[in-house]
């Protein structure tokens, strides 16, 4: 739009550069049903949007019609942009509205199962009921459609918020005020005071999670346990004696500020996981040893040169950045997770600009390079209680290929060698008898201990 704002002070049209849209009333009629109600699907009585379970009671009753598996139906009652005019192949069309118009095109019967209950009974006491399931794969088809549709206005709603740099927010544990970027007060939360709850950008409705935090503790709750305490300093040091400060995964109220739980029809989280974890063992007794993976490709940690092995990126960090990371391991004596973490960290200081050595900040990546190679800053790392904390076990770039090839093996080869070297005493049996006497398992033979 500023291409525009400088065509028209040029004296120069004015040209429209994407579509316009009008607003939408909430009162907008669809085929005689207003956005604020959820039609019945047979007759002409509607119920309010929150009350989705009197419809639903309603079409069992009066009509016979149980819907299977209503609450995997997405946005079941957001059917107020349905437009019934479209073909049925091309239709992206909400629920209710969508079988309504189906249900007088052709009967039930084409769509629906048959249920009849009590079948032993007299043909006064038996009832036919009618079952609408993703059996039929017309239903199913709307379902996804509906899970799609969904998917996408969560991922456009994210990367709204991800891009949001007026995004403005108080600490909920100290007061202090951030703005900007939302990932500047989680990651203030997770380093100053180890509240994380993962990657801020798998965070969507970003500003109604953190009101359902500040509610919980606003109310005294624990984020974690969910427990009530009688004020907020008994609060804080349960939730940080505990280790609490981390929100409860099993909470279903935070399932919708996840895209994980968007992301497969009917399936949140903890069932895409444990999918996840059945094909593991399912396939464990496959045969791989042929399989051959794409090559590491691994990038500097000090500019954009990648390798695609491990030994030339460290070969070249040695000889272009005077960076040895082995050398470090082996002096630091660091494990796999203490190697994570330290890259990450670097990785972190070089994006922001910043010498991890003196504090000072830059205003390109190749300024700070250069500063640390000239003041011989690249291998001088601060005290390790600096680097070694939490929140870089998160990766700095979520497709950093270094961090898949580090390796724990030098040091386990050293804590053998260690073991190895322990010396063995030898046990004195030059009076065996003696010994035998002494021992405790001879109590074990003795006729007045029972076993």
């Amino acid at each position: 739009m500023a291409a525009v704002g400088m065509a028209a002070a040029a004296g120069k049209k004015d040209w429209i550069l994407e579509p316009l849209s009008l607003p939408e009333s909430p009162c907008c009629i669809a085929d005689g049903f207003t956005s604020l109600a959820l039609p019945c699907i047979f007759c002409e009585d509607c119920y309010p949007a929150e009350e989705q379970e009197k419809l639903l009671g309603h079409l069992i009753i009066e009509h016979k019609l149980v819907i299977a598996d209503v609450k995997l139906i997405v946005d079941f009652r957001r059917f107020h942009r349905v437009v019934l005019l479209l073909p049925v192949e091309h239709l992206v069309g909400w629920y209710v509205l969508y079988w309504k118009k189906r249900f007088i095109e052709q009967p039930i019967t084409d769509f629906c199962s048959v249920i009849r209950t009590n079948s032993q009974a007299s043909e006064e006491e038996q009832a036919d009921y009618y079952l609408l399931c993703d059996v039929l794969p017309e239903d199913r088809v709307l379902r996804e459609q509906l899970q799609q549709k969904r998917l996408e206005e969560v991922l456009e709603q994210q990367q709204q918020e991800r891009n949001d740099s007026n995004f403005a927010r108080i600490c909920m544990f100290c007061n202090e005020e951030f703005a900007g970027n939302r990932a500047i007060l989680f990651n203030h939360m997770a380093k100053d005071h180890s509240f994380n709850v993962g990657l801020p950008d798998n965070i969507v409705y970003c500003n109604e999670f953190l009101d359902l935090v500040q509610k919980k503790m606003d109310n005294l709750q624990c984020l974690y346990c969910e427990k009530t305490f009688r004020d907020k300093n008994t609060l804080k040091d349960h939730m940080r004696k505990k280790q609490h400060r981390r929100i409860n995964a099993k909470n279903h109220e935070y399932d919708k500020f996840y895209t994980i739980n968007y992301l497969e029809f009917g399936k949140n989280w903890v069932e895409v996981q444990s999918e996840d974890d059945r094909e593991m063992i399912e396939e464990q007794d496959d045969d791989w040893s042929d399989w051959q993976g794409p090559p590491v490709c691994a990038v500097c940690l000090f500019c954009e040169k990648a390798q695609d092995t491990t030994e030339k990126l460290e070969l070249h960090m040695k000889v272009a950045h005077h960076f040895d990371l082995l050398k470090l391991k082996s002096e630091m004596g660091l494990n796999f997770y203490q190697q994570v973490k330290l890259v990450n960290f670097i990785r972190r200081e070089i994006h922001q600009c910043h010498c991890h050595k003196c504090g000072k900040t830059f205003s390109s990546k190749s300024e700070v390079v250069s500063h640390m190679t000239e003041a011989n800053h690249i291998m001088s790392l601060l005290d390790k209680s600096a680097w070694d904390q939490p929140q870089y076990y998160f990766p700095t770039y979520e497709n950093d290929a270094l961090l898949c090839s580090l390796s724990d093996c030098e040091s386990e080869s050293v804590a053998d060698n260690q073991i190895t070297n322990i010396p063995v005493i030898a046990e004195d049996i030059s009076n065996l008898q003696a010994l035998k006497q002494s021992s405790i398992l001879s109590l074990l033979r003795h006729p007045n201990i029972k076993n």
